[in-house]
């Protein structure tokens, strides 16, 4: 058995087992979704060169990972002494996913290092799968698992694509003021009102 690691955008070859989309120097790495709140589907997205791949994932999915990789960051400055990048603000990436939208897999497991080598953060998104995932195969070219998809991110890029997360997740339904939960267009079963349903107030 063996496996294919896609690094180039030239790549090409009889088809293998296992599929690792690598981007080492992306333009462009961010979240993004498609729909309605309340409906959205949400994808991440990198690009570099030719290449374009994007993947399925969960709200929850999104939300963690722009959380860890703040958390990595500080980690970083903390150990090296760098000083961790600014929020990208006005500079943040607020452009749609490109299209054509063709979803390579759904995330099932997510992986996040620092790769000393290249001064990189390092994101890798890995498959839904049936079987268990063995640790060893998260951020490793190993012949077995899911097919991968792994990006390398300057600190600033990762800032930016934290940021720009981060909004992505908050741009959905607003939060009930009693409860927290997602406030649907037709109203919301509050738990805080013992089951009555409160209005969503209506937007000018």
């Amino acid at each position: 058995m063996r496996r294919a690691v896609r690094d180039a955008p030239g790549y090409s070859g009889r088809a293998m087992s296992r599929v690792i989309h690598v981007f080492r120097q992306p333009e462009r790495f961010v979240a993004g979704t498609v729909g309605e709140p309340g409906d959205r589907s949400f994808y991440l997205q990198a690009i570099e060169d030719s290449r374009t791949v994007s993947v399925l994932l969960e709200k929850q999915q999104v939300s963690v990972l722009a959380e860890r990789i703040a958390a990595l960051l500080e980690e970083v400055a903390r150990r090296f002494g760098d000083d961790r990048p600014g929020a990208a603000g006005d500079g943040t990436d607020l452009d749609p996913l490109a299209v054509p939208l063709e979803e390579e897999f759904r995330v099932g497991t997510m992986g996040l290092g620092w790769d000393a080598d290249s001064q990189s953060v390092v994101v890798e998104l890995l498959a839904v799968s049936e079987e268990e995932i063995d640790e060893s195969v998260v951020l490793d070219d190993t012949e077995e698992g899911p097919d991968a998809l792994r990006v390398f991110l300057s600190p600033t890029q990762a800032q930016a694509f934290a940021d720009r997360a981060e909004k992505v997740v908050s741009a959905g339904r607003p939060p009930c003021p009693l409860c927290a939960e997602a406030l649907d267009p037709q109203g919301h079963v509050c738990v805080r009102l013992n089951g009555y349903r409160r209005r969503t107030p209506v937007e000018d």
